[in-house]
């Protein structure tokens, strides 16, 4: 058999098991993996002893999303997923979501314009569901499922986004009739708001207020009732960015009374806490993102969560802002109430190296449960298997070759997305991807990304299964 190359001698990662073996791309598709392969290759890849996983898949990215007024966000598609590709990602999943009185086949077809020919890996979108006339939910749902955006997210939070319960039914009934993913990002609107107000009577602006203006009560009080809507309309549904051992225990109930729920978690709630808005001056507002991170007690709920698998998925929740700039953290009043500040962090880039290093190298999750909680799961869940999320034969060749043992300090100066910080400047991390191929072409190489490999890519239907 005649290969376009050949991955030699890397510790392959499936969502099974990881072995030394040799994988044989052509035409973009893995099309053999066997301990040794002899045949004729126009490269072969020199992979021994580094590890070959799944590109990953960053489900929950927010790029060039319409932000407020005189607020930007920090990142186009260009940067996006330029940076994406550097922290060992192939595909990424963002949110369109509609401007003003566009419709919602107007807002794809406008936000698939931005993305295209700007997309250094492949592009995979959502819908965000923040109306239920009946234009967006008899006409446009139906087309656009069919057109390959096979995922809608709904909120409970942000009051120009947030559906009452008896949309969210709405939405759900025609999730349901459709077979569409359901993403739900479950906070108590009312509860903040009231908080809220109680903060600004009380003259408490600083940023670490947004952190004790959303606490745990407020989200674990919407993650029941989202389970509830669910189960009222017989779906399965993904509870996003779970923050605390109470909001997943809401989870851990519903799946024993026979419920599919998947569940999400991402880095800030393993690695930061609401400490950090509490810096001095204006620096806790680089930290600001909903749900807040909670404490170590949360941490380690989720941290156990983890380990035992009641994390489906493991996103960054990416949703950058620029620090110093009037359109970004800064922007007007953010600085005498944190209600102003932009809600969200960049984590696109650190978010698999951080796992790697806090879950694989010590020892809280195997190399396997690695790639199913950031790449094989996202793809089944949301339409892109058996296609992507898995080294596996006739799979695309979106492969990612990590040094186990590189150890480097996370630092703005090396990250590539268009935010001025990160939230993890000075953080440790030991393993990194060092090489990365999109469809069996090279995209990372030498430390240099491949420019132009990547585009906007339709999705399936969803399995909605639970996997252990």
């Amino acid at each position: 058999m005649n290969f376009d190359s050949i991955i030699r001698g890397a510790t392959v990662v499936t969502g099974d098991d990881a072995r030394v073996a040799d994988i044989g791309i052509a035409g973009g598709r893995i099309v053999a993996l066997a301990e040794r392969l002899e045949d004729a290759a126009a490269e072969v890849i020199d992979a021994a002893g580094l590890v070959a996983l799944p590109g990953g898949i960053d489900s929950h990215v927010h790029i060039s999303q319409p932000s407020g007024p005189g607020v930007v966000m920090a990142d186009d598609f260009d940067s996006a997923t330029r940076s994406a590709a550097f922290g060992g990602n192939t595909t990424v999943m963002p949110f369109c979501l509609p401007k003003g009185a566009m419709t919602l086949r107007e807002a794809v077809a406008d936000y698939v314009a931005q993305a295209r020919d700007k997309c250094h890996l492949d592009v995979a979108m959502h819908l965000i569901v923040h109306r239920t006339d009946p234009v967006t939910l008899g006409q446009d749902l139906p087309a656009l499922h069919a057109a390959g955006f096979t995922s809608f997210k709904i909120f409970m939070t942000y009051a120009d986004m947030a559906l009452t319960d008896r949309q969210i039914l709405d939405v759900m009934k025609v999730a349901k009739g459709l077979g569409a993913a359901v993403m739900i990002h479950a906070e108590n609107e009312d509860a903040i708001e009231y908080l809220r107000d109680e903060a600004e009577r009380a003259g408490q602006g600083a940023p670490y207020m947004h952190a004790r203006t959303r606490p745990v009560p407020v989200e674990r009080e919407a993650t029941h009732r989202a389970l509830s809507l669910a189960e009222i309309s017989e779906i399965p549904i993904t509870i996003v960015h779970v923050s605390n051992g109470e909001a997943l225990d809401e989870i851990r109930r519903a799946r024993m009374r026979g419920q599919t729920v998947h569940a999400e978690t991402c880095p800030q709630y393993l690695t930061l806490t609401a400490d950090d808005m509490d810096r001095a001056g204006f620096e806790g507002a680089k930290y600001v993102c909903s749900p807040p991170p909670r404490d170590t007690e949360a941490q380690a709920a989720c941290w156990q969560g983890l380990e035992l698998g009641d994390f489906d998925l493991f996103s960054s929740d990416h949703c950058p802002f620029r620090f110093a700039d009037s359109a970004g953290k800064d922007a007007a009043g953010a600085r005498a109430n944190f209600r102003n500040i932009p809600n969200g962090i960049p984590g696109v880039e650190t978010r698999l190296p951080i796992l790697f290093s806090e879950g694989v190298v010590k020892g809280r999750i195997t190399l396997p449960h690695f790639a199913r909680i950031t790449a094989t799961n996202h793809a089944r869940l949301y339409g892109l298997a058996p296609r992507k999320g898995m080294i596996a034969i006739g799979a695309d060749a979106d492969i990612v070759l990590w040094d186990p043992t590189l150890t480097r300090t996370l630092t703005q100066d090396d990250l590539h997305h268009g935010a001025d910080y990160t939230p993890w400047e000075g953080f440790e991390v030991t393993g990194w991807p060092v090489a990365s191929f999109l469809r069996g072409k090279p995209l990372l190489r030498d430390g240099a990304l491949v420019e132009g490999r990547g585009g906007v890519i339709e999705c399936g239907q969803p399995d909605q299964r639970y996997w252990q």
